[in-house]
């Protein structure tokens, strides 16, 4: 009887996983991969559609198209996760058996998280770009807006990549820039770090970015709730920021499912050894992407570098051969910094986002420096995501780990 590998979720990480798997399974196992939905988002696609740059033809695909061949794709939601019995039960009441489970189950926004986010203001003066919805709305809003308060916000850390908002609002000055409109609105950037970002060499260079363009930024803001009516952002320890149009990234949270197994944290994200991608708790449950709760950002090139270990760790796992502790949080992003320039930083767990060049040591592009390079890499990532990334097919010169920088 054949043993099956079954993986729940067909974004990034799990079309990534099915693709390597399908090449590398040995004989008499198949594959099966569960997602409620039949489209496939570009997810970095987000960024750009509120400003117009990207159209939801750029971003929206057909799951099976990236599928492999052999693969069985089951379209339904999972309703619950039980790995003592080796079961997977789906909304419609389907059971599916496993031998081994990867839960690539991705995060979700959570804007009931946060008092008064949903309120009278939701999608009006208060607006995210973290989901399909909400990017669109969010360009019909910024199409009609005149001028006044913009605040852009981060609830809670951590969330799907983390260096998104911040080319929110860098992005923002460019196109009011260009509309003509920058002198009537004042741009501020509300986070519940101490800096602009998580590490802190590449939080000290956004930092000047903010500043050099008039973002104004607060920090150590934990948001208590949003005061829709009177259009203000209050923090537990009492300050406040007035805004007339808001752009929140409400807090993440892994899937309700997780949730409904028993098997998250606070945030619901599944407690997974952060060397070797299997679960805690559960040996035949291995997991990937934003579903983890490693100490790696939720970002999809730490996906791609996650998938080529764990591709590793189920071929041993299957073998009874020892897991190798192998991935090092590696990651890297292309951070758009606006008026047609990016930066692009590269770190693991033990190294910070260095200067120098990549992904070869002559180049040609630039580590945390800005350049227009680096910005037309970042839209050729599209490129590089629908025909290579998904289809788990070699990127030259990019490895899973993170070189140490040179002195």
């Amino acid at each position: 009887m054949a043993k099956n590998v079954l993986i729940l979720g067909a974004g990034t990480a799990g079309t990534m996983m099915a693709n390597h798997l399908r090449r590398r399974l040995p004989e008499g196992w198949r594959l099966q991969v569960v997602d409620r939905s039949e489209q496939h988002h570009y997810q970095p696609g987000y960024l750009f559609l509120p400003f117009g740059i990207y159209s939801e033809s750029d971003i929206v695909r057909d799951r099976r198209d990236f599928l492999p061949r052999g693969a069985e794709f089951i379209c339904g939601e999972v309703d619950q996760i039980r790995p003592e019995a080796h079961r997977v039960t789906l909304k419609d009441g389907t059971e599916l058996a496993y031998d081994i489970l990867i839960a690539a189950t991705g995060c979700r926004t959570a804007p009931e998280d946060t008092e008064g986010m949903l309120g009278a203001g939701w999608r009006d003066s208060v607006h995210d770009f973290y989901t399909f919805e909400g990017a669109k709305a969010l360009r019909e809003a910024l199409a009609a807006w005149r001028g006044g308060k913009l605040v852009v916000h981060v609830a809670e850390m951590p969330i799907k990549c983390p260096v998104a908002p911040l080319e929110f609002a860098f992005l923002a000055d460019t196109f009011f820039k260009e509309r003509g409109l920058r002198g009537e609105v004042e741009i501020t950037y509300v986070t519940p770090l101490s800096g602009a970002f998580t590490k802190p060499k590449a939080a000290k260079k956004l930092g000047h970015l903010l500043a050099d363009k008039g973002i104004s930024l607060v920090t150590d803001f934990a948001v208590e709730r949003i005061d829709a009516e009177a259009r203000k952002l209050v923090c537990y320890d009492g300050r406040e920021v007035p805004f007339d149009l808001l752009v929140t990234t409400p807090v993440n949270m892994g899937d309700e499912a997780v949730r409904r197994s028993g098997l998250g944290d606070d945030l619901d994200f599944i407690a997974t050894h952060k060397h070797t991608l299997q679960s805690l708790a559960h040996p035949d449950l291995f997991v990937i992407g934003d579903a983890t709760n490693v100490p790696a950002s939720k970002a999809g090139s730490v996906a791609h570098f996650e998938a080529e270990t764990l591709t590793d760790n189920i071929l041993r796992h299957i073998a009874g051969e020892p897991l190798l502790e192998d991935f090092d949080g590696h990651s890297n992003c292309f951070v758009e910094s606006g008026d047609g320039k990016a930066l692009l930083i590269d770190f693991n767990y033990e190294h910070e986002p260095h200067e120098g060049r990549f992904p070869f040591a002559f180049g040609p592009m630039k580590l945390l420096e800005e350049s227009r390079l680096n910005h037309w890499g970042k839209l050729a990532f599209r490129w590089v995501y629908w025909n290579l990334l998904l289809r788990a097919r070699p990127l030259p010169g990019i490895s899973r780990h993170k070189k140490p920088p040179t002195a």
